[in-house]
């Protein structure tokens, strides 16, 4: 009973925060991610019994037919969406709080050949954008976001979002970050549009250079 109820809640889950889904029966049918995540939870348990080699099967036939790649080590919280999913990757001591969404392309790994806690911790009601590596054994706080391509390497304190390589912090509780080196508020930022801190810098220099060649000109022509 607490697989259905679990299932259920899945789906219903996906159909409030998935607007191309029209219904359950289709979310149940079609959905590659909700089918990942039921024969992940078939694995977890075989995994926690101790029937590894049994839960490793189960993982990797999951990854076969849904390209989505979960160690049947990692922990899952309630109500997971992963949204066209292919190529997610999700290590074996990773943890993930509910409510949690993740795009195509996440990967939740490791920095190394450590052994033990080696795999990020997501809280609760976080979103991984498409593309975005976080990489090691540190924690996403509470309903924060990682930009699409991100790469995150360490702690993200909760209500933040992160974006670039590697990943910072532009907003904390709702409030932009002021750059230390500039003095200033990070670029606007909202879920459709996020600051490129790669693109600000070179902005920065291009009117650097401006500057510094209007300065030249100048100099030429009193020069003659």
């Amino acid at each position: 009973m607490k697989f259905i109820k679990s299932l259920i809640e899945d789906i219903d889950s996906i159909l409030e925060r998935d607007p191309a889904a029209k219904n359950r029966f289709e979310v149940l049918l079609c959905y590659s991610g909700l089918h990942a995540v039921i024969l992940h939870r078939i694995a977890h348990y075989f995994y926690k019994k101790k029937w590894i080699l049994l839960a490793r099967v189960i993982s990797q036939i999951n990854r076969f037919l849904t390209g989505i790649e979960i160690h049947p080590g990692a922990k899952i919280g309630r109500r997971l969406l992963i949204d066209h999913g292919m190529g997610v990757v999700i290590g074996e001591t990773a943890e993930i709080g509910d409510d949690v969404t993740i795009y195509q392309g996440v990967t939740l790994g490791g920095t190394g050949k450590e052994t033990g806690k080696r795999h990020p911790t997501i809280g609760n009601n976080v979103v991984i954008a498409s593309g975005a590596k976080v990489l090691g054994p540190f924690k996403v706080g509470d309903n924060s976001k990682i930009g699409a391509g991100s790469i995150v390497l360490k702690e993200v304190p909760p209500n933040c979002t992160v974006v670039g390589v590697p990943g910072r912090v532009v907003i904390k509780d709702n409030v932009r970050v002021i750059d230390d080196h500039k003095k200033k508020p990070s670029a606007d930022l909202d879920q459709v549009k996020l600051p490129d801190p790669v693109a600000e810098e070179l902005e920065c220099l291009r009117k650097r250079i401006a500057k510094l060649e209007k300065i030249l000109i100048e100099r030429e022509e009193r020069i003659k």
